[in-house]
């Protein structure tokens, strides 16, 4: 099936074509149809889905045929929130890219930008809003903002808004919009909580699925690196200049971990930027543009950062970090493997996180395949050897030592050890040939 037989307007499949898109994606297929048809959605549906234009398309057209030229300012008539800036970024480019054609004005309302200049933007009227919660709210204190025409609501990756703690600001964004609207609830996962959500924002909705829950993309081939914690970096940076990745984005638990990884992998002499959210907006544009570019081969970010990412053709996602949240699992991986693309997603596994790989394992309903040769001690992933009872790690920055075993293959030295350079991690992409090649 074709777009033009979704019922989608001229001006939509020009914009669309404008883009090289030929062939609607599941979720388009069968999102479109409902909403153009004016029907609540509850769309469980995964990154790389093509999600993002299922519900701008069909938005954009039905705030078009309504559309009052003659209207000055233009009044807020559809309001799309999201978890994060980035995601915010990438869905407002969309509003803009397939609404190229079309009579319809929108604005990005997101904290790390100038609220004077969101303010004047704002105050001269516009259609569609894409907005982070905070930041909308601030607006709507200041009365910058008019809510009360909203026609369209959509939330975006709810799920991840959940377990931000949003759910007290969308509340309170509810209470400001018209009863009598139509609601688009998009969320990658549709455990229990996102239920009681859609059961309070949505008047009847029909449930779409293209995925099935708690799944991976069968194309991203997923690897487990049993691993001492300070010899993480290390392999880190074999496997980056052995393999001669140019394109890995690392996940990490915490801001001060991305900073510490960024400066020991500059170190190893991999061009590294982090992304995390105590950078300035203008930084973490920087890093993602340099990224994308290919100015750094690396990005290390935390997952509030890195969520919502939209990065054609990445080969390479490295859970440096094990996620404490099993779902958190299925996003970080779902950053590679998009749009039919082949996928590497590696996970470096201390003793200490056995038991949130359990979690992760249980929620897939199978097992992550193990690297047996790591090129180093074997360690045991069983949650019965895991120290500390298998308490969650405190990121502290300092080294423990607890667990630690001399490197298997010609003695090199600690992750931590100050004498780190590239000459270093050059020289072992030429040795050993062993699994640590293969990934």
């Amino acid at each position: 099936m074709s777009f033009a037989q979704l019922g989608l307007t001229e001006e939509l499949l020009k914009a669309i074509a404008d883009q090289g898109y030929i062939t609607p994606t599941p979720v388009q297929l069968k999102a479109i149809p409902l909403i153009l048809d004016g029907q609540d959605v509850l769309a469980g549906a995964q990154t790389g889905t093509g999600k993002t234009a299922s519900f701008t398309l069909p938005l954009l057209q039905r705030l078009a045929e309504n559309h009052d030229p003659h209207q000055k300012p233009h009044r807020v008539r559809a309001l799309i929130l999201v978890p994060t800036r980035e995601l915010a970024a990438q869905v407002y480019e969309s509003v803009k890219t397939y609404g190229a054609h079309l009579p319809l004005h929108a604005e990005a309302v997101v904290g790390g930008a100038s609220i004077g200049i969101q303010t004047r933007q704002l105050r001269r009227g516009c259609d569609i809003v894409v907005a982070t919660p905070g930041r909308l709210i601030d607006h709507v204190q200041q009365r910058n903002i008019n809510l009360s025409n909203v026609e369209i609501l959509v939330l975006d990756e709810a799920d991840r808004m959940l377990d931000m703690g949003f759910l007290p600001d969308i509340k309170q964004v509810m209470a400001l919009l018209p009863k009598k609207r139509q609601s688009l609830l998009f969320s990658a996962t549709v455990p229990n909580a996102i239920k009681s959500l859609a059961a309070q924002l949505l008047n009847n909705p029909i449930e779409v699925e293209v995925a099935k829950q708690n799944a991976t993309a069968e194309n991203v081939s997923e690897l487990v690196y049993g691993i001492d914690r300070e010899y993480k970096r290390e392999l880190l940076s074999y496997l980056i200049g052995s393999n001669n990745w140019k394109q890995v984005l690392v996940f990490v638990r915490t801001k001060h971990g991305a900073d510490r990884l960024e400066k020991q992998l500059i170190e190893d002499g991999i061009r590294t930027a982090a992304l995390h959210g105590d950078k300035t907006q203008g930084a973490r544009n920087k890093a993602l543009e340099q990224f994308k570019t290919g100015k750094v081969q690396v990005l290390v970010a935390t997952d509030i950062a890195a969520r919502g990412l939209d990065i054609e053709d990445l080969p390479h996602v490295v859970n440096f970090d094990v996620p404490q949240i099993p779902e958190d699992y299925i996003h970080r991986i779902g950053r590679t493997g998009r749009a039919g693309a082949d996928g590497v997603a590696l996970s470096l596994v201390c003793p200490e996180e056995a038991y949130h790989l359990v979690e992760i394992e249980k929620l897939l309903k199978r097992q992550i395949p193990r690297i047996a040769d790591t090129g180093y001690e074997p360690v045991s992933l069983k949650i019965a050897d895991a120290p500390k009872k298998n308490a969650a790690h405190k990121d502290t920055g300092k080294k423990d030592l607890r667990h630690s075993k001399k490197p298997a293959s010609r003695g090199a030295k600690p992750a931590d050890s100050k004498r780190t350079d590239s000459k270093r991690v050059e020289a072992r992409g030429k040795g050993r040939s062993g699994s640590r090649g293969k990934a």
